[in-house]
């Protein structure tokens, strides 16, 4: 019953969004009709008389105005593309189990089977319509698959073609962590949805409306004077449309989405209600992998290549250490779901390839400064050059600031970089004379106070100095990098990312955080420098913990405490918590270290 009330409710709906194109039509129409009765009239003499003949041109030259108008706006309507989600498409032949787990799953359901199956890394799934001509949708195979839709009438049998299914987009992660039961109770109700997607009504209503917002982006992108004013006027009809039927759609699609979970309840209830507590588990996990362990590659020109396999093992540590999660890792020996893929090493590489263009607008192919990385391979080819690289720029900006080099008598080369330069300077002292114009730390003062009204910057004086010098040495740094990227390249292979459905101008699409703040900055380059000095003069070793990110490895054991240390040396310039740490590890910081 519940399913019945949903797909009717939506029907209604969509009748409604095609009142509204009915509406529309109808007033384009309406100059034409009234100038067809003029002319009719006139030609048979009941409309006549001095006045009607200018009334009979004004009309029909304002119809055939609008007529020219309507067609124009019909045919921005017609070709504009509707937006496609940047996916990694999925071929039958490279998962056939995973296929077939779906076209079941819809048998059960008594829905249409989803025409094509995409990845997307990120942790949602759903429904899209790939249909539009632009888009390059194949035709239905030989195997009616949405066998029952009516087709269009008037046409013969022959010739009628029934509307291809939507493609059914899965979130990479789940493929991963998910079981395959799992897998299947949560996308019982997106695959459901199938069913509304095949009613003609519903069908054409969303074409409709993704034709109008196509059509108001083709209206919005910049162009010459003479195209914007009447792309412009385009604009504002097609804008108009889509207020007049924003309500009904948006009441259309919470009635299929009632109709889809009412019919989806019949199928593994009680184990959806298990795997949703595991949607939410892997978008955390997924999250803080992206952020804390991704992100610092992508910044050094290198991207994780197993970023799906990543997950599990963050997701697995999770569960280690948190007592709440224990429950999950003794699921870990089902079946994963990801084993209903033929290669998903592949599959994986392509989405994590993906992941670094939506989230970090990397290159669309590997290239001598975008090139994979493993995990076997992230501490030293990663956290070891992030840290070196930090602390190079620590100490180009110290030198920009006139921060002299020497480290004390007892440093083995006073002109080396050191950290004993790094936490003098830092600590409490004299302050410097700043007086002489060409002071550098006279110089940046101005900046540096409103920077820490802005940002909420570190109060010691010395600290912000050198803060505000790293966020500009970064800015340069990015900057150079985004003028120096290299252009797009084309389509990739079969389980590449599906280049030509998606505009890549704007990337990254979806950016992971704001710029880090002056205060975050230092203390990620301070704490650089002390795991390089730690790694050169005291053995340590540079490691990846898979919720933390770069660690440092203290004889075997990941070390926990810097953090704080650090903290009060930029924040308080009190360096006896650092010093002591240092000494009780045996680390020297009047060693010079290597750097990048």
């Amino acid at each position: 019953m519940g399913v019945e009330v949903g797909a009717q409710a939506a029907r209604s709906r969509a009748l409604a969004v095609l009142r509204v194109r009915s509406r529309a039509l109808a007033v384009a129409l309406l100059p034409a009709a009234v100038a067809v009765v003029l002319l009719v009239g006139g030609s048979t003499g009941h409309i006549d008389g001095p006045g009607w003949a200018v009334t009979r041109w004004v009309v029909s030259g304002f119809a055939l105005f609008v007529l020219l108008a309507a067609a124009g706006i019909a045919l921005v309507v017609a070709r504009s593309r509707p937006a496609v989600s940047p996916t990694v498409t999925i071929a039958e032949e490279s998962a056939p189990d995973l296929y077939r787990m779906v076209r079941d799953l819809a048998d059960r359901l008594e829905v249409p089977a989803p025409s094509a199956i995409a990845l997307t890394p990120d942790c949602d799934s759903w429904l899209e319509d790939r249909t539009h001509r632009a888009h390059g949708t194949p035709r239905p195979e030989a195997r009616d698959e949405i066998e029952g839709v009516p087709g269009v009438r008037g046409l013969p049998s022959a010739h009628r073609r029934p509307p291809a299914a939507p493609v059914l987009v899965i979130g990479s992660p789940f493929l991963w962590w998910m079981r395959v039961g799992e897998l299947r109770a949560v996308l019982a109700p997106v695959v459901a949805g199938t069913g509304p997607s095949a009613h003609p009504d519903i069908a054409a209503a969303r074409r409709f409306v993704r034709g109008l917002d196509a059509a108001v982006a083709v209206a919005s992108a910049p162009r010459g004077p003479l195209s914007r004013t009447v792309l412009g006027g385009v604009g504002w009809v097609v804008r108009l449309l889509l207020r007049s039927c924003r309500v009904h759609a948006a009441e259309m699609e919470r009635g299929v989405a009632a109709a889809a979970a009412e019919r989806a309840q019949a199928v593994d209830y009680g184990l959806r209600i298990v795997a949703q507590e595991q949607v939410g588990l892997a978008y955390a996990g997924w999250d803080r992998l992206l952020t804390r362990v991704a992100l610092p590659a992508w910044r050094m020109g290198r991207w994780p290549s197993r970023l799906d396999a990543g997950v599990v093992a963050a997701l697995t540590e999770l569960s280690r250490r948190d007592r709440l999660a224990e429950g999950f890792a003794s699921r870990l020996g089902e079946r994963p779901a990801c084993d209903l893929l033929e290669e998903p090493g592949a599959i994986d590489e392509a989405a994590s390839l993906l992941a670094a263009r939506l989230f970090h607008g990397g290159p669309a192919e590997t290239g001598p400064d975008w090139a994979p990385v493993d995990w076997d391979e992230y501490p030293d080819e990663v956290v070891d050059r992030k840290w070196r690289t930090d602390a190079a720029r620590l100490h180009r900006v110290l030198d920009a600031l006139g921060v002299s080099r020497s480290s004390g008598a007892g440093a083995s080369d006073p002109q080396g970089p050191t950290l004993a330069r790094v936490m003098d300077h830092l600590s409490d002292g004299e302050p410097r004379e700043s007086g002489d114009p060409g002071d550098p730390v006279a110089v940046e003062r101005p900046e540096t106070a409103a920077y820490e009204d802005e940002d909420g910057g570190p109060e010691n004086e010395r600290s912000s100095a050198l803060a505000a010098g790293l966020s500009a040495e970064v800015a340069r740094e990015e900057a150079a990098v985004s003028a120096g990227a290299a252009a797009p390249s084309g389509a990739a292979g079969q389980v590449g990312p599906d280049m030509p459905l998606w505009d890549d101008g704007s990337l990254p699409l979806f950016p992971l955080q704001p710029p880090r703040t002056g205060r975050e900055l230092l203390a990620d380059h301070v704490t650089a420098m002390v795991c390089c000095a730690a790694m050169d003069t005291a053995g340590a070793a540079p490691g990846l913990d898979w919720l933390d990110g770069p660690s440092l490895l203290i004889n075997g054991e990941r070390s926990v405490d810097l953090g704080p240390r650090v903290l009060s040396l930029i924040e308080e310039g009190d360096p006896a918590p650092l010093r002591t740490w240092l000494l009780h590890l045996g680390i020297r910081p009047e060693k010079p270290v290597r750097l990048v």
